[in-house]
Formats: C-alpha cells, structure tokens, sequence
C-alpha cells in the first residue's frame, strides 16, 4: 500500500455525525473485491439525486447541488474533515477503499468507529484524532475560508494551517509505523523473513516426518 508520510490537501468538511459505512458506500455497491473504481460512489446517496447502481457511469448522473462535495470550491479535496462516530457500522473495508480511490488521504475526527479505524490504517489513510472544539473550529475556518487547506506531516505528528498555526495530534506508535512505511498485513510479516526461515529450517531439523 502507499506509504502515508506528508500530505498537504485541501479540505472537505463534511458536517454529520454518526456517518456510518452504508453512507460512505451503499451496499448495492460491494460486489467487487478489486480495492479500486469505488470512488464514483463515495457518498453515492448523498452526492446524486437518482439511485446508483453496480456498473453504471457516473458521468452525466445528477448531482445534488446542496452536498459539500460537489460544491466547485471542494474539488479535489485530500482531506475530510468529520464528525464524531465517523465510520460506524457495518465492517465493510470497500469504505476506506471509496474513500481513497476518491482522493482522500487523511480524515480528521473527534472519534471513529473501531474496525473502519483499523481498515483504514491497513489501506494507508491516516485517521486524526482531535478534540471537538478544535473540529468545531476548523469547520468555521474551512467554510469560512475559500481553499482552506492543511498541511500534515505524520513522523512530527503535526497539523499545520494556512496562517502557520500548527496543532499536535497522537498516533498509536505501531499504525505510525504502518503507515509511515507503507506495510499492509503482508508486508508486516515479510519483516520478519529471515526468521520465518531460519525457524522453517530448524523445525525440519527437529521433526523431518512432517516434511515428508
């Protein structure tokens, strides 16, 4: 997976608590396990006015003017600014995978639910915690504020704004290391080759009927 080390984005504040992962990406939605092509659909409810269906092409659906991301002002946005609970739901990991193919490579919260937290980690976006006040504040700022962007540097575990302000936030000290290095489930036990090897050899030594 990508690693996740800085990322200076513009912001997308999406003002709703409680957002759970049939509202990330409708279930009709995850008949295909191919991690990619899911970012049409990312709030796919919310973002059109007709009913997506498996398959179809966005292009030419109609849009619903009153949803932040499809203001002209959002496009390309990097980083979802949330409410609390975000991700609650069921464990869908096409949620992350929407949510990434669309662009996003951080959100920031004042709390998220625990499995779409661990999926996201595995799919290398960085989810933020903060306090609510300080959310509260960033969504004035960011409505407010015409390409109000952030600038995030992961190994310093800082925010920093447009003026210069900068905010500190924490990491568990494994999902940085996840992250930082780009390591899927996969990668994090290839860390461990040569030992996984060196205990192979010796195993056979020891029990050589169970190699045949």
């Amino acid at each position: 997976m990508r690693k996740f080390v800085t990322e200076k984005g513009l912001v997308l504040p999406l003002d709703r608590a409680n957002v759970d992962t049939d509202y990330i990406i409708p279930k009709q939605f995850l008949k295909s396990i191919k991690r990619t092509g899911f970012g049409k659909n990312l709030f796919d409810e919310a973002r059109y006015l007709d009913k997506g269906l498996p398959d179809q092409e966005c292009t030419g659906r109609p849009l619903n003017p009153d949803f932040v991301a499809n203001q002209p002002r959002y496009k390309g946005a990097s980083i979802l600014l949330a409410r609390e609970n975000f991700g609650c739901g069921s464990s869908r990991e096409h949620a992350p995978w929407a949510l990434d193919d669309y662009g996003i490579r951080c959100i920031i919260a004042p709390s998220y639910a625990d499995i779409f937290f661990n999926n996201c980690v595995k799919n290398g976006i960085l989810l933020i915690v903060l306090d609510e006040k300080i959310v509260d504040q960033m969504f004035r700022e960011t409505e407010a504020t015409p390409g109000y962007t952030l600038s995030v540097d992961l190994a310093a575990q800082t925010l920093t704004k447009s003026d210069g302000s900068v905010i500190k936030f924490d990491v568990e000290t494994s999902r940085k290391h996840i992250l930082l290095n780009g390591l899927d489930d996969i990668g994090l036990t290839m860390q461990h080759a040569d030992a996984i090897k060196t205990f192979e050899q010796q195993h056979q030594l020891k029990a050589p009927w169970l190699f045949g």
